[in-house]
């Protein structure tokens, strides 16, 4: 059995309250864009910008592309495609005009040869004019309906990454690109976890419904104490760890590969676009 620790639908608008995870701020996407561009937010993304989608990041040589976009689609419920620029591009047109793939992160991780070379606050000096750009579906999006649906977050409690672990379950490959799964886990009361499982189904686009709920050892993790990747956040009695498809899954792909070069987001720190949170994919 997992290790418990004891201890004692409006559609949001453009300007939305960012919950106390992300300070209290009230922003739209460009907004928290620009906060991020400036250097004024280098954490997690988790409650900035709620209402809007927001993005995983993965940027390859366009010699990459064709098969991490066949990976993305043989792999929906881990990498839901958003938005691919054109070689070369760092504006996503579609889901944010005028924005700045190599800037507009909080962070970035650049792999070469399959292992995490360095963490950078911009591209500006990596960008080439052979780059593509990914932007994948992300979990924080749908995290303001589960509040609204009176769903707590605990990394957003913690203002904290939300933790993030390697499975035993296998992506379908394409090309070079496989690996193993990655899951984010998100605490739930047991009475709740058929409701953030209905309100989650609802956004594709952003992971789904859970893949799994219960015992962390049917998805081969062992101790959900060190997560591979974000924070260690306690499950209390009465919770069960729910776990969402996560789209860190192409770094862990990546490694497992040992792709020569790919740059993406820093795990947690996301791309915020404009787009609303229930839009469905094109």
């Amino acid at each position: 059995m997992f290790q418990v620790l004891l201890m004692a639908d409006r559609r949001a608008s453009d300007s939305v309250q960012v919950g106390a995870g992300a300070g209290g701020l009230s922003l739209s996407g460009a907004e928290a864009r620009s906060l991020i561009r400036s250097g004024g937010w280098r954490r997690s993304t988790s409650g900035l910008a709620p209402g809007r989608q927001q993005a995983n990041l993965v940027v390859l040589p366009a010699a990459a592309a064709a098969d991490f976009r066949r990976f993305c689609e043989r792999n929906p419920r881990a990498c839901p495609l958003i938005e691919i620029t054109e070689p070369g591009s760092f504006e996503p047109r579609r889901s944010a005009p005028g924005a700045d793939l190599r800037v507009d992160v909080a962070r970035y991780r650049v792999y070469k040869n399959g292992a995490l070379d360095r963490e950078v606050e911009n591209l500006l000096d990596l960008w080439r004019d052979d780059f593509v750009a990914f932007l994948l579906g992300c979990s924080f999006t749908f995290e303001a309906a589960l509040q609204r649906a009176s769903i707590p977050l605990r990394h957003v409690e913690l203002g904290c990454t939300v933790p993030m672990y390697r499975t035993n379950r296998q992506c379908e490959p394409a090309g070079p690109f496989h690996g193993p799964l990655v899951v984010s886990m998100r605490p739930v009361t047991s009475d709740r976890v058929g409701l953030a499982t209905e309100v989650t189904a609802r956004y594709p686009h952003a992971h789904g419904a859970p893949i799994h709920a219960g015992d962390p050892f049917e998805l081969g993790i062992a101790d959900l104490d060190n997560p591979d990747y974000g924070d260690q956040v306690p499950v209390y009695p009465g919770e069960v760890p729910v776990f969402w498809a996560c789209g860190v899954t192409p770094q862990a792909a990546a490694e497992a590969a040992g792709i020569d070069l790919m740059i993406a987001h820093a795990p947690g720190h996301m791309f915020v676009t404009d787009l609303p949170e229930e839009e469905p994919r094109p």
